[in-house]
């Protein structure tokens, strides 16, 4: 039996008419780390938010540890750490001086663990340094110590590589690798960015309009990456017209770019597909049997 720190069952979020999120059922494992993976509106965020309670969900159902969070509100949420929105703090304050005012905000009950969430996230040689003096990368590490330093055994993190260069993204990917790996935190985290979460997530999600699409763990997704046949051709237009009228469907059974067709179907016929394709004056440059990318993967996820 899976252990599982999160698990909703089909869970929505409905405004007027408009499902934002409708019907999906997660499952993030004990100290894993999740990629929600969605573009911008997939409803993401609004997932993050019934789960922190900040939303109420308009049906379905949310464990938390196993467990109901509006029966046990207090017990669950000391668990979470999170972060939704950019973290907010004092300008003219230090690093450790703005985790003492939110350790005092919470009852003084965290002051004895500021060190330590400064080194969990490797700020501790910076804690005298004024929050306007860090880097972007530096301020999303000192908001991750501030989700951790009351000892969670999950975070929730709302894109939290957002607006980052490659170093500070590096430093984040880094960051929440060894929260998952040596400290045993479960993670969930949300992006728009395909190859950050890649790197980052053990188990990923895809949601697209409000639906969870795919669920899967990055092992297995790679072993269901699809051979495909490249078309380089001259009339990218018309060869789409043909296939179409050969009963093949745009963005399920091939794709389009502006140099060419990559048809996932019917591979076995793609010498009678290139006769077609020259006899109705095309120039076909180039013809390769190839393996697909992870973009194109949730490409045709999403498209589906």
């Amino acid at each position: 039996m899976n252990d599982y720190v999160i698990e909703t069952k089909d869970l929505s979020k409905k405004y007027s008419k408009d499902y934002v999120v409708n019907s999906i059922d997660m499952h993030v494992e004990k100290g894993k780390i999740y990629g929600l993976l969605g573009k911008n509106g997939a409803g993401k965020t609004t997932t993050m938010c019934m789960l922190l309670n900040l939303i109420y969900p308009s049906s379905g159902e949310i464990l938390l540890f196993g467990k109901n969070p509006q029966k046990y509100s207090r017990e669950i949420y000391s668990n979470v750490g999170s972060i939704i929105e950019t973290p907010g703090f004092y300008e003219n304050l230090t690093a450790y001086e703005n985790l003492k005012v939110i350790a005092k905000l919470r009852g003084n009950n965290y002051c004895e663990n500021i060190d330590l969430a400064l080194e969990m996230v490797s700020l501790e040689n910076d804690k005298s340094k004024k929050f306007k003096d860090f880097s972007l990368g530096m301020k999303q590490r000192l908001g991750i110590a501030a989700a951790i330093m009351h000892n969670p055994k999950l975070l929730i993190l709302d894109e939290p590589i957002n607006g980052l260069d490659p170093f500070g993204i590096k430093e984040i990917r880094t960051l929440l690798k060894r929260l998952s790996h040596e400290y045993g935190i479960t993670i969930l985290i949300s992006s728009h960015i395909l190859s950050e979460i890649e790197n980052i997530a053990d188990i990923i999600g895809i949601m697209d309009k409000g639906v969870l699409i795919e669920e899967i763990p990055k092992e297995e997704l790679y072993r269901r990456l699809e051979k495909y046949v490249e078309f380089e051709v001259s009339d990218v237009d018309l060869a789409t017209e043909i296939l179409k009228k050969m009963g093949l469907r745009q963005n399920h059974d091939f794709t389009v770019n502006d140099n060419g067709i990559q048809l996932y179907k019917s591979l076995e016929h793609r010498d009678k597909i290139n006769a077609i394709f020259v006899n109705s004056k095309i120039n076909v440059r180039k013809v390769n049997l190839c393996e697909e990318s992870l973009e194109d993967f949730f490409t045709r996820a999403i498209y589906n």
